[in-house]
This record gives structure tokens, C-alpha cells and sequence, in this order.
């Protein structure tokens, strides 16, 4: 298969697993470049995303999951040739269940969407459920009419062309559901996939509270100044 997506992982101090991510994300057919953002990591994350095959770039401090994506994403450009790969983002904690990726590449190298979401079959307990997943939701619901599975999944490919017309992406944890907004409403078309994946759960811990506390916020400010515009046709929106 003739090699058109690029994987990119925003990172955070995820040594213990993101080796084993980057090996599965260069078995996916038609990838060939991984690209891991350190994104201010205290651990050794980018050299382990390095021995594992991939590209690093490296944020001094940590800057956010948006603009790790977007340094990911200029990185790829300037490994581009004539045609520009397909952009799939993957969490970092995906460990083995990367493998599974593959079937969010393909409506978007067929051309049949311009952007894939993925709903994890086995359902675990991501970060920000709960609240945090109807705020979502429903901020995209009002601004396009669209009902998301699940709105803040990370696990999106998209074509070079959709990325930057999403750019630039909203701030921290509410890349996301702004990234849906923003698409839709500029006439992209995106198909939800189910795929056998999973990463690390989050917990109850004042840690993992505080985590959420900040995708609320995020998540809450994403919509603001995308005003309300009901899709017309929603069956473009192939699920």
C-alpha cells in the first residue's frame, strides 16, 4: 500500500507506555512516519518515542494537547512531498490497542469523509466523562445539530485539508469538540468508526479531578464565539 498517513501523538510524560504505542502505530497500513510531541515532558517519553521509531519534537514546557498537534502537524508538513498525508491523531497511552487504528484511516483515504471519530467498542472510563461529555456534546448538538458519540475522543484522522481549515485549534482540552464544530460547520464530512481500542483509565484521585475541573473548562469556552448554525443535511454526516 502506497504510504499517505502520518500519525501524530501529543505526549506528556508517558515513558511506561508510549514505546509500545509508536511500535503499533507503524504497523497500521499506508503509515509511514510517526510523529511523538514531547510536550514539556519531566520523563524520558522522547527518547523512548525515539528508540521506538518515531520523530520527536520536543516542546520545552508544556503547551497543551492543541498545540502539540499543531507542531506534530507542521512537522509532518515539512516531511510532505507532492501529496500530503493524512493526519491521524492517537493518545499516547494506547499502548497496544493502537493496532487497532486502522479502520479510521480508510473512509478518509477512500474519500468517503473528510474526518474519522472513534468510538471505542469496550467502553472504559475516559478522562472527562461524565460531565465534562455532555457539556461536549451538547456544545456541539447547539452549534451544528450533529449528536456525538463520543465528543472527546482523541483518536481522529482527518485530510491535511480539513486540519487546516480547523486551524487555528481551540485551547488545551478543547481541541475536540471545537474541531467538530469547526468542520461541520465549514461543510467537511464526518463518519464516527467503532474500533476495538483503549487507553489507560483515569482515576478519583484530587489529580484526576482537578484534570477533569480543567476539560470542563476548556471544553465549556470551546463553542464560544461559534455561533449556533443547524446543519441542513445531516445525512451527509455518515456515522
Amino acid at each position: 500500500m502506497t504510504a499517505d498517513t502520518a500519525v501524530v501523538i501529543p505526549a506528556k510524560n508517558e515513558a511506561d507506555r508510549i514505546g509500545l504505542t509508536v511500535e503499533s502505530a507503524l504497523t497500521l497500513p499506508g503509515v509511514d512516519l510517526v510523529v511523538v510531541v514531547d510536550d514539556g515532558s519531566t520523563d524520558p517519553t522522547g527518547r523512548v518515542a525515539r528508540a521506538a521509531g518515531a520523530r520527536v519534537v520536543r516542546h520545552s514546557r508544556n503547551r497543551g494537547k492543541a498545540a502539540a498537534m499543531e507542531s506534530g502537524a507542521e512537522a509532518v508538513r515539512l516531511l510532505d512531498g507532492e501529496i500530503p498525508r493524512h493526519l491521524l491523531f492517537l493518545d499516547a497511552d494506547l499502548a497496544g490497542t493502537a493496532r487497532a487504528a486502522a479502520p479510521l484511516i480508510e473512509p478518509v483515504r477512500t474519500g468517503e469523509a473528510d474526518m474519522t471519530v472513534a468510538v471505542f467498542a469496550t467502553r472504559v472510563k475516559l478522562a472527562g466523562h461524565g460531565i465534562v461529555v455532555r457539556v461536549s456534546r451538547d456544545g456541539i448538538r447547539r452549534a451544528t445539530g450533529f449528536q456525538a458519540t463520543q465528543p472527546l475522543n482523541g483518536q481522529r484522522c482527518l485530510t491535511r485539508d480539513a486540519f487546516e481549515a480547523a486551524r487555528p485549534l481551540a485551547h488545551g482540552f478543547g481541541v475536540e469538540t471545537a474541531l467538530t464544530i469547526d468542520l461541520l460547520r465549514k461543510g467537511f464530512r464526518i463518519r464516527e468508526v467503532e474500533v476495538e481500542m483503549a487507553h489507560r483509565a483515569t482515576g478519583s484521585d484530587w489529580r484526576a479531578q482537578l484534570h477533569r475541573a480543567r476539560q470542563l473548562r476548556d471544553v465549556a469556552l470551546a463553542p464560544a464565539g461559534r455561533e449556533p448554525v443547524v446543519v441542513d443535511n445531516l445525512a451527509k454526516l455518515r456515522r
